[in-house]
């Protein structure tokens, strides 16, 4: 990648770069902090039943996204996509957005990751799969997403399928694509925490979609 490819897209080689110096770096981003954002909020959920189980299944994510390397996008009439070689997830995005669900579940509803615990007869486990079915992250402007979700409780096949559409506005700079997502995926952390309660209480999961913009 050349200092005059992004010459020829002045708006983003100013929101990526400082400098075309700085092009030979590589820099690593993960999404494991999400949990300790202001932005996360508290989702106000009662305690559950008792101690549940959570196996969250790998995100699926359209095809361009799965990789490490962060994909963002220029607006105007003819968008341009730019899969940015020295700005990388710390895994590929669809693992990063996993290992933060998964860790921001069970920290919102005491749930145990079936993977670091033994379930003992009766306790109940819940399969969770996740889809991000459209994502858009534009440098200096927003990250948006449509993250849609099943928990099915494991033991009687009950169910619960929502999904969350998310706009998050974002400073300039790659670091506030990041932030963006990272807020993203608390937000739709908090919804599926809900779900999950309401569904382990016996109640009929509360489907809200909604704009974080």
């Amino acid at each position: 990648m050349t200092c005059r490819r992004y010459v020829l897209y002045g708006a983003i080689a100013a929101a990526l770069l400082a400098g075309c110096a700085s092009i030979s770096e590589t820099r690593f981003y993960t999404l494991s902090e999400a949990s300790a954002s202001p932005d996360a909020g508290n989702p106000g959920l009662p305690p559950s039943s008792g101690s549940i189980f959570i196996d969250v299944m790998p995100v699926n994510v359209p095809e361009r996204l799965a990789r490490p390397q962060l994909v963002v996008r220029t607006t105007g009439q003819a968008p341009q996509l730019f899969i940015l070689e020295q700005d990388r997830w710390s895994s590929h995005f669809n693992h990063e957005l996993r290992d933060a669900f998964v860790a921001q579940i069970a920290s919102k509803t005491g749930a145990i990751n079936e993977t670091r615990g033994s379930r003992a007869p009766g306790q109940p486990s819940y399969r969770i799969a996740i889809e991000l079915g459209q994502f858009d992250a534009v440098v200096g402007d927003s990250v948006r997403a449509r993250f849609g979700w099943t928990i099915t409780r494991m033991t009687d096949g009950r169910n619960a399928a929502c999904y969350s559409v998310i706009s998050e506005p974002v400073r300039g700079g790659i670091e506030g694509v990041v932030e963006g997502v990272r807020r993203s995926v608390s937000r739709v952390a908090a919804d599926i925490s809900r779900n999950l309660v309401e569904l382990d209480m016996g109640q009929v999961a509360t489907c809200s979609p909604r704009s974080g913009r």
